[in-house]
């Protein structure tokens, strides 16, 4: 299978790949002239051809492609905005990485009140870096864009500019539903239209043609019940992945397969 990357733009019939991403192509892959890759502008897929390689130890790099024929590319069926606590920077990395994977388009990095007070200052400085893990993951699984990263907010934020038509927020707590029951056949969302009907199988019973969803998931030391109340008050609903606790890195992956078979319909 082809390898794919992205570019800026396209031109009438060229793309060029620049900068760190053209490096990793040239000496990495050894790209040479007249070997084949796929191309994306974040709305276009392109098959292309290189005709030029110009790598140097201290000027910019830069491969030239000439476009082939055009990629079918289909937008996703399901559109899921994550908005996760900030935890250890190895595993919150590994969340990034997974969540782009698992089809994730937006990312809300969370100040939470348990996040480690060192760790939020850090981030900051992380923000290139984690725009960095998106973008090649997003490559390496074929995406046809990386995921928008937004700056950390506190819950608050992040609760009140979430849109989605539906909205979870994963909780220790017992009274919490599981998400199995959220999201079953029976749940009043279905009801509602907010959720399809076995869209696995029966993709045309699904009156959303793309549903939008929100997933909060917490620090460790869980949220606060002021975090709690704030999320319910912007219609958020307590999930439960069931009787052990996760840790985040867990929760994240868990949920987003869960959401991934449970809604898409395509």
């Amino acid at each position: 299978m082809r390898r794919r990357f992205f570019v800026d733009r396209f031109e009438r019939d060229s793309a060029s790949l620049r900068d760190e991403a053209a490096e990793h192509l040239g000496r990495v892959l050894r790209a040479e002239p007249g070997q084949l890759y796929e191309l994306s502008d974040g709305d276009r897929v392109w098959l292309a051809r290189i005709e030029r390689v110009a790598l140097s130890k201290r000027g910019p790099n830069q491969i030239d492609f000439a476009l082939v024929e055009p990629i079918d590319s289909v937008e996703p069926t399901l559109r899921v905005t994550l908005l996760i606590s900030i935890v250890k920077f190895d595993r919150f990395e590994w969340c990034l990485e997974k969540a782009t994977e698992q089809g994730a388009e937006e990312i809300f990095p969370l100040a939470a009140a348990r996040t480690d007070r060192p760790l939020l200052a850090a981030a900051g400085k992380r923000h290139e870096r984690w725009k960095r893990i998106l973008l090649e993951s997003a490559q390496q699984s074929r995406r046809l864009r990386p995921p928008i990263l937004h700056a950390a907010l506190s819950p608050d934020k992040a609760f009140a500019q979430s849109t989605s038509a539906l909205k979870i927020l994963l909780s220790e707590r017992r009274e919490a539903l599981s998400l199995r029951e959220i999201l079953g056949k029976d749940s009043p969302l279905v009801a509602q239209g907010l959720l399809p009907v076995r869209p696995a199988i029966a993709a045309e019973a699904n009156s959303v043609a793309r549903s939008t969803v929100s997933l909060a998931v917490g620090p460790e030391g869980g949220w606060t019940d002021d975090e709690i109340a704030s999320a319910r008050t912007r219609g958020f609903l307590e999930a439960s992945l069931g009787e052990n606790i996760l840790r985040t890195e867990t929760a994240v992956i868990a949920s987003l397969a869960v959401l991934q078979f449970a809604l898409r319909t395509g």
